[in-house]
């Protein structure tokens, strides 16, 4: 009896923190986009993320599966966001608009995560990187189909280009600080990227 108790008290206190894997992920991402995950270590990461250094190997084997699982939280982010403004939009200028302010949205909002991401994709081991490199392609690809009715003038690699232009526009933002509000800085940065797409922004009031 005293031994079920026991077994069923520490099954309790595990519960009781099921977003320690997300702190961990946050912290790591925290430590990193200040000065490169290889200087990071996983004492350090635990200590970010108010946990005891051993007790991060209870989520993640390695540093390495920290930053596999990272990266894929962060695509798998962008994903999800271009599927919902693709689902709810009415037109293809309103799509548009939508997957711009999501991708502006998220580099502001997960600004550290963003900046892990683009520092340090191409040190993950072969088969996650292919793997993360097919997604991203799929996520521009979904930025193009939506621009092409909209940009007929254009020809494919332009339309690419373009596309690449107005995501790099807004990328630009996680390695400097510019000390416009959260607001002013989401406004410009939606506006800029529809100027490198050749597109006015979406508007349901266009009067």
């Amino acid at each position: 009896m005293v031994g079920e108790i026991w077994h069923t008290d520490r099954r309790a206190r595990r519960r009781r923190d099921p977003d320690r894997p997300e702190r961990i992920l946050a912290a790591a991402a925290r430590l990193a986009a200040g000065r490169g995950f290889h200087t990071v270590g996983m004492a350090e990461i635990g200590s970010e993320a108010g946990i005891v250094g051993s007790g991060v190997y209870r989520h993640f084997a390695s540093k390495e599966a920290i930053l596999i699982a990272l990266l894929d939280r962060g695509m798998t982010r962008l994903e999800s966001g271009a599927a919902a403004a693709l689902r709810h939009a009415s037109s293809d200028q309103e799509a548009l608009f939508l997957l711009v302010r999501d991708y502006a949205e998220v580099a502001l909002t997960h600004r550290a995560e963003l900046t892990v991401y683009h520092r340090e994709s191409h040190t993950l081991p072969d088969e996650h990187r292919r793997s993360l490199r097919r997604r991203q392609r799929h996520y521009v690809e979904e930025w193009v189909h939506t621009l092409a009715p909209l940009r007929q003038d254009l020809s494919d690699a332009e339309l690419r280009l373009a596309v690449h232009a107005a995501t790099g526009a807004i990328q630009s933002t996680l390695f400097f600080r510019s000390g416009l509000t959260p607001e002013l800085l989401t406004e410009r940065l939606v506006g800029m990227a529809h100027g490198c797409l050749g597109v006015v922004p979406y508007s349901v009031n266009p009067n």
